[in-house]
């Protein structure tokens, strides 16, 4: 079953920036800077001029960068968390069904023309240790990688932690080749491969 729509690569604002509250204004802005040119490299200051708010009021809202920088990747998690929950009973039947289609589902969203390389993967790039940036991409790569074991195991796969790191293995690989690469091909190779290795996990 493959019938859905593109979920958005990133999280939508639905209202004019100025006519939302600081912290969405903040965040709206937060997201569009640091996903197109990098946490790293984008101010604290060219995030407020761009949401329109005083300084004082960043720091009230969130205390720091590195706590917006928390707040940007959560909300981004939490656009691929609801976008899965929504799309795959949606599309897929069987827990078998899914495992490939998590993948798959992603793959419309990586090969979209905005794709700018995975957000947890450019924020941790050179991040230090014990830091938002860090700590929000291994809680979202382990909800991720948890989802897949889940489903490996109520497939019936003999080994549901293996399946599913091999599986996220290639998640990683088809968003990075995706963007590097320029190369939308590399889905449908990914979901292919994703489907071979199912099978040889799952007997029957």
């Amino acid at each position: 079953m493959n019938t859905s729509t593109t979920a958005p690569a990133s999280p939508p604002v639905s209202a004019p920036a100025g006519r939302l509250p600081a912290r969405e204004r903040l965040l709206a802005a937060a997201n569009e800077l640091f996903y197109a040119e990098g946490v790293h490299t984008v101010g604290i200051d060219r995030v407020i001029e761009h949401a329109g708010v005083a300084k004082a009021t960043l720091y009230a809202t969130f205390g720091s960068k590195d706590e917006l920088v928390r707040a940007y990747l959560e909300g981004r998690h939490a656009v691929i968390k609801a976008q899965l929950a929504r799309e795959l009973p949606l599309r897929y039947t069987t827990a078998r069904e899914r495992l490939a289609g998590i993948l798959e589902i992603r793959g419309e969203t990586v090969s979209q023309p905005g794709f700018r390389g995975c957000a947890f993967v450019a924020a941790s790039a050179e991040a230090g240790e014990g830091t938002a940036a860090l700590q929000a991409t291994t809680e979202y790569r382990a909800w991720f990688r948890g989802l897949l074991r889940d489903l490996a195991a109520e497939a019936g796969a003999a080994d549901p932690d293996g399946l599913a790191r091999q599986l996220h293995l290639l998640y990683d690989g088809m968003a990075a080749t995706t963007w590097l690469d320029h190369d939308p091909a590399a889905v449908a190779d990914t979901v292919a491969a994703a489907r071979t290795l199912v099978d040889a996990a799952i007997l029957g």
